[in-house]
């Protein structure tokens, strides 16, 4: 009896600590992320606040129209629609973790509108107006991507399709590159992706746990199983779903990136240099590229998005 009360407890702190780390790390709650100006405030963020809050009011003024899909595990996905003339680009837009697509793409997401193209801007699963508590890494968001595509090639069947990610948003799109996507997905564009997303956790974990931070991964690893619906992290990462694609793509990252380092996007450069351009920001931090050197990110992506049109 004593043995099993023991083995009992024993299990019970084995679920409540794996709870915890999952809850701590891909649980998505409504919360303060869902602000579209909230907006880190750390040294490499301070500075550009207020261009940053001003780019985000002129998107937020922009008519937009609410749309939305289904997942393949029956969740209710939404995402933001900015309309362009007939025949130009559509971009399909995937903000990065605890994200939105109008803070995260203030910019750039503006730059294209200004050119005439339609923007869509997703809330990926668990934040924004959809649907799902689980953050998932790209894992699962991937599939729901190639859903925006479908759903865009069908609703605009002459328009080529681009799809652009930030953080794990840009780690998302280049996991889908992997999957069959729509002729009509011309290019990919991944500003600061990581490669492996248990590497990133890790890394992480490491600022906040220290040495402790290797000990967190069986309990995600389990939490994530029992919370996140059958969630694994074996065998997904970047570098391999880039591997063979097709697909032209365009790797950003800024060089002093504090969150996502620059060399974790070096692999997906290596692994495909026939399709992978890699450009990198100087003393640009996390997402910070666009707003470090705006004319020379918009003259490298421009460039790319008209040799994939050619």
């Amino acid at each position: 009896m004593v043995v099993l009360i023991i083995l009992s407890a024993l299990l019970l702190l084995l679920l409540a600590a794996s709870y915890g780390v999952y809850r701590f790390v891909l649980y998505a709650p409504l919360g303060e992320q869902n602000e579209p100006h909230h907006i880190p405030d750390g040294p490499q963020y301070r500075p550009w606040h207020g261009e940053m809050h001003r780019l985000i009011d002129e998107l937020l003024a922009l008519p937009s129209e609410r749309v939305y899909i289904t997942s393949r595990d029956g969740l209710k996905l939404a995402a933001d629609l900015y309309g362009g003339r007939p025949g130009r680009p559509v971009h399909i837009c995937c903000h990065g973790y605890r994200g939105m697509g109008v803070r995260d793409f203030c910019g750039g997401a503006q730059t294209l509108l200004d050119g005439g193209d339609t923007v869509l801007l997703i809330h990926q699963r668990g934040q924004g107006d959809s649907q799902g508590h689980t953050m998932t890494f790209g894992i699962r968001e991937r599939e729901d991507v190639l859903l925006w595509a479908e759903y865009c090639a069908e609703r605009f069947p002459d328009a080529p399709l681009f799809l652009h990610g930030i953080s794990m948003g840009a780690a998302t799109v280049l996991m889908t590159s992997a999957l069959s996507l729509p002729k009509a997905v011309k290019g990919i564009l991944a500003d600061c992706p990581y490669d492996v997303p248990k590497d990133i956790i890790t890394l992480t974990a490491k600022k906040s746990a220290g040495p402790l931070a290797g000990l967190l991964w069986p309990f995600l690893c389990v939490g994530a199983f029992l919370f996140g619906c059958g969630l694994r992290f074996d065998g997904v990462c970047c570098h391999e779903a880039v591997k063979h694609t097709p697909v032209p793509i365009l790797i950003i990252h800024g060089e002093d990136d504090r969150f996502v380092p620059a060399y974790m996007s070096e692999p997906m450069a290596a692994a495909n240099p026939a399709r992978v351009t890699r450009a990198t920001f100087p003393d640009a931090g996390h997402g910070m590229s666009y707003l470090m050197d705006t004319p020379r990110y918009q003259r490298i992506t421009r460039v790319f998005i008209e040799s994939c049109l050619k």
